[in-house]
C-alpha cells in the first residue's frame, strides 16, 4: 500500500477476514483502502449506499486499489434496526435497477429457493449429519418449497447485521462490506434483520417503512430463509467441531421450526 499512497502516509490493516483492508492516515487525512474489491463498489458509491469513492488505482502486479474517505461515526446498535431509515435504505438498495444491472454484468445468477435448498441438502448428506433436528428442519425447507417462490429478484446484501451498518456523525446511514451480495428475494434480507432484531409485533410497521404489506405469504418466505440461516450457522459450526455453538443454533433452529408450524 506504501507504493500506491508514499511513505509519508501511516497504513494500518482495518480488520475483515480478507485482509485486504486497510486505513491510511496522514496530517489529519483519513482513508479506507481495498485491494481487489469488486467493480460493484463504483456503482455503491454512486448510489450513496457506501461511503463515496474517492479514486482506484491498478498496480502493476494486476491488483487494483480503491479509497474511500473514512467517516466519523458508529456502528448500529441492535436497537437502531428497528428505525425507518434502515427499512428505507434497505428498500432502495432491493430497489435499485443499477445495482442489480451490475451485478448480472459481473455474472451473478439469481439463487432461488430450490437451488439454495439443493446446495444445503448436499451439504447436510456430505457432512453425514444425523442430527434429528437438522434433518427435520431440511424437511420442513422442502416440504414449504412451493410456498416460497418469488419473481422478485434483486439484489441482496445476505449480512444485514447491525455491525454493517455505518452512521455517521452528519446522520447519514450507509451499508457496508458487500462481499457476499447476491440476486434473490428480498426476504433474505428482510427475514433476517425482523426475525434477530425487531419484535414481531413491530413487523406490520417496519414492513410499512419499507414499503411492504405483511401478508401469510412474505411470512411464510421470511421463516424460510431465517431456517436456512440457522441450519447455514450450524453447518459453519459442526465444520469446525464447535459443540456449544452448535448446540445454541439447535436451540434456535427448533424455536424457528415452532414458530413456522404455526403460521
Amino acid at each position: 500500500m506504501e507504493q500506491v499512497l508514499g511513505s509519508e502516509w501511516k497504513i494500518t490493516p482495518a480488520g475483515g477476514a480478507t485482509g485486504n483492508s486497510f486505513f491510511a492516515t496522514r496530517d489529519g487525512q483519513e482513508l479506507f483502502l481495498k485491494r481487489n474489491s469488486s467493480p460493484f463498489l463504483a456503482v455503491l458509491s454512486a448510489e450513496g449506499i457506501v461511503p463515496k469513492l474517492i479514486w482506484t488505482k491498478r498496480m502493476e502486479n494486476g491488483d487494483v486499489i480503491t479509497a474511500q474517505h473514512r467517516l466519523v461515526g458508529r456502528e448500529l446498535k441492535p436497537s437502531d434496526m428497528k428505525s425507518s431509515n434502515v427499512a428505507e435504505l434497505l428498500q432502495k438498495i432491493h430497489h435499485s435497477k443499477e445495482l442489480l444491472n451490475m451485478l448480472k454484468r459481473l455474472g451473478k445468477q439469481p439463487l432461488t429457493p430450490n437451488k439454495i435448498l439443493d446446495e444445503i441438502q448436499q451439504a447436510v448428506a456430505f457432512e453425514k449429519i444425523k442430527q434429528p433436528e437438522i434433518i427435520q428442519a431440511v424437511e420442513l425447507l422442502e416440504t414449504q418449497l412451493p410456498d416460497v417462490q418469488c419473481k422478485d429478484q434483486v439484489v441482496c446484501h445476505c449480512d444485514v447485521n447491525h455491525n454493517n451498518w455505518l452512521l455517521t456523525d452528519t446522520n447519514q446511514l450507509f451499508l457496508i462490506d458487500w462481499d457476499g451480495a447476491m440476486i434473490a428475494d428480498p426476504a433474505i434480507d428482510i427475514g433476517i434483520l425482523l426475525y434477530w432484531y425487531i419484535e414481531e409485533a413491530d413487523w406490520k410497521d417496519w414492513l410499512s417503512s419499507y414499503g411492504l404489506e405483511l401478508n401469510d405469504q412474505l411470512l411464510k418466505r421470511i421463516y424460510w430463509y431465517v431456517l436456512l440461516q440457522a441450519i447455514t450457522s450450524y453447518l459453519l459450526y459442526y465444520a469446525k467441531n464447535n459443540v456449544q455453538e452448535m448446540h445454541n443454533w439447535i436451540e434456535h433452529i427448533n424455536v424457528i421450526m415452532s414458530k413456522m408450524n404455526k403460521n
